[in-house]
């Protein structure tokens, strides 16, 4: 059986000069996992400080201007890049006084346009003027105020200084206006003016002619600035164009700059020396280190170390990172253990288990030849990247598995979009080689047919059956990674262990031999179910006694015999839930079936498959079973998984292998 990935510790001496070098090329090669955390940065030097602040300086407006040129999300990555050289700063530094320059020419004709605008604006506002200001100015017995105020309040300073003032709408709205009362009533119009948040305009000194002579000038003048912007915005769009692909290379190599400083000054050094501890596979050892003494020529001590030979791992401080290794289609699976826990280093691998249970589970959940389709066509989609779902891309081996499960699982039901005559003629041919052809090869739909209750039970059996299969694999798994860590008395005994295995499968056994060969309970059945109950339920002394621990009885006698009894139950109960539990794939297999049924009568009362209305609720049942009824069953799938599968071997969980990269944070 797989196993997880072997691990060794490598211990690294690097020289200053060579520091950046080995951790790009650590960074790179993403298959190196630091030993530890790495300290505080503030604790740390910098291998050259001057150069770290010109990298994050160049990094920062680079970040900015990718953000502001608006491809913020798009950056593909970093692979290709390295540690920026000379030449790179030289580039960074052209584009970057580039840019600045063009955002500087954008800011100053943007805010010329609103200058402009804002005349334009106001000289509208004074179209209502038939008469020159310089005359209005030298009124003898008019005091004039021109400015603006909130529009909603037009009204209500209309009704206050009515009597006392004029107030003249200025321009299409009701926010610039005149307002005219007599000299010795100016003190009180100003505090009015005041209460309604009004705010005088100057009027400019040139601006002493008719007010409609000035507008044509002024909206010349207008039209000229928001080309000048415009022009600006375009050269922009072209900059973002032209530069984008030699601003995402240099963002990328000061990316890696910036992470390099990072790392290196939160290592352990001396004035010369860094070190540099971390896991990687035992597989990739070889050929990483001789890249690393190439890369140095030389100028590196390296040391590889078993996980046995580290101390902080054999005092139980320091886990080793578990690194599952999959292809394309098992590998699909993996972020479902994770998301549960990591495997114990040195277990074995329990993703090629979930790869298979998945997919025939959810097939038998989900038999529908026609929905099956949907799914594997969309995994193909989405692994060729024709569509693109987020980060669910990576699931497309999962979609493909179980649009072929579904579809085999509907040729045996017979279902296509949930109608029965499409696949009549392949059941008949497939049925007619083994006898009387007839259609469909397995009817799940409960019929008046009195053999309809006896597949009804089939398929509850096979459920059971599977669910039986399942759990003793689970059980098999815990029983062989406990031997293999040598901790003897969890492989043996307790509910989990080997005592529990043989009271949950003899029970099975005996059940079979009472229903099908009709056979009475002998003695010796009572017995060997008895023995292995104990050992099952009753573990605690036996096992501290194999691990050497005192007293046997830690909690005492009376508190073990309270205890065990609360685990006999529970050691019952435990297997009993565990394999009726999945009596629910027969039941979602079943509903499954109704489903189908039940849209396919709706599109008989709308008029059928030939007409418009039945058309569409053939389209729109489908979408919802295929949408809501696939969550559904897939989540039902992972409950199963976990709480059935894992929970017989995942007592403990392990460190996932998450090994340094550089990445665009």
């Amino acid at each position: 059986m797989a196993r997880t990935a072997e691990m060794k510790l490598l211990e690294l001496m690097v020289l200053k000069n060579d520091i950046s070098s080995v951790i790009e090329y650590i960074g790179k090669k993403e298959n190196f996992q630091f030993q530890t955390k790495l300290k505080d940065s503030s604790s740390g030097e910098s291998a050259n400080e001057e150069t770290l602040n010109i990298d994050s300086q160049f990094y920062e407006s680079l970040t900015k201007a990718y953000t502001e040129l608006g491809y913020e999300g798009e950056f593909k990555g970093i692979k290709d890049c390295s540690a920026p050289r000379d030449e790179d700063r030289k580039k960074a530094a052209d584009l970057i006084a580039a840019f600045t320059d063009l955002k500087t020419r954008i800011a100053e004709a943007t805010d010329e346009a609103h200058k402009v605008n804002d005349a334009y604006k106001e000289a509208q506002a004074f179209s209502n003027l038939k008469v020159s200001y310089s005359e209005l100015e030298h009124l003898s017995f008019l005091s004039l105020r021109i400015g603006r105020i909130p529009e909603n309040q037009y009204e209500d300073l209309k009704d206050r200084l009515e009597g006392s003032a004029v107030v003249i709408k200025l321009g299409n709205d009701s926010s610039h206006v005149l307002v005219a009362s007599s000299k010795k009533g100016r003190f009180a119009l100003d505090a009015e003016l005041k209460n309604h948040n009004f705010v005088e305009l100057e009027v400019p000194s040139d601006f002493k002619g008719v007010p409609e002579s000035a507008l044509k000038g002024l909206e010349e003048k207008k039209a000229e600035a928001d080309k000048a912007l415009e022009e600006l915005i375009t050269e922009k769009a072209n900059f973002a164009e032209t530069h984008k692909a030699q601003l995402e290379h240099l963002l990328g190599c000061f990316t890696i700059a910036v992470q390099i400083e990072a790392i290196t000054s939160r290592l352990e050094s001396t004035e010369l020396v860094y070190r540099i501890t971390g896991w990687i596979p035992s597989a990739e050892t070889e050929n990483y280190m001789k890249g690393l003494d190439e890369l140095t020529e030389g100028r590196i001590a390296i040391r590889a170390y078993e996980p046995f030979e580290v101390p902080s791992v054999m005092s139980g401080k320091e886990q080793v990172p578990v690194k599952l290794q999959h292809g394309k289609f098992v590998k699909s699976f993996e972020r479902m253990i994770f998301s549960y826990g990591s495997p114990i280093y040195g277990a074995i691998d329990p993703t090629p288990f979930v790869a298979v249970f998945f997919t025939i589970l959810f097939g038998i959940m989900f038999g529908d030849c026609g929905q099956g389709l949907v799914f594997l066509i969309a995994g193909i989609l989405m692994a060729l990247n024709v569509i693109k779902v987020g980060g669910w891309n990576k699931f497309a081996p999962i979609f493909m598995a179980i649009g072929i499960s579904s579809s085999i699982m509907g040729l045996l039901t017979g279902e296509f979009f949930g109608t029965e005559t499409v696949l009549e003629p392949f059941a008949e041919w497939v049925t007619g080689l083994f006898g009387t052809p007839r259609a469909p090869i397995l009817k799940l739909m409960p019929s008046a047919d009195p053999k309809s209750i006896y597949v009804m039970f089939g398929v509850f059996g096979v459920a059971v059956a599977i669910g039986f299969v399942i759990n003793t694999c689970g059980l098999l798994l815990n029983i062989i990674n406990n031997i293999s860590r040598k901790c003897f008395a969890e492989a043996f005994l307790g509910k989990n262990g080997l005592a529990g295995a043989v009271f949950f499968w003899y029970v099975i056994a005996l059940v079979l031999r009472i229903v099908l060969a009709k056979h009475a309970v002998a003695a010796y059945d009572i017995i060997i179910i008895l023995v292995s109950l104990f050992f099952a339920a009753f573990a605690e002394p036996f096992e501290r006694a194999a691990n050497h621990e005192k007293p046997l009885f830690e909690n005492g006698f009376g508190t073990y015999i309270i205890s065990g009894a609360v685990e006999l139950i529970e050691v019952i109960s435990g297997y009993l839930s565990n394999t009726v539990s999945f009596v629910r794939v027969g039941a979602f297999a079943l509903s499954h079936a109704v489903l189908n049924f039940t849209i396919l009568t709706l599109t008989e009362m709308v008029g059928g498959q030939g007409t418009i209305g039945g058309i569409i609720v053939l389209i729109a049942g489908n979408a919802l079973i295929i949408v809501l009824e696939g969550m559904i069953v897939a989540i039902q799938v992972i409950r199963l998984q976990y709480y059935e599968f894992f929970s017989k071997f995942f007592h403990e969980t392990g460190r996932e292998f998450k090994p340094f990269k550089f990445e665009i944070e």
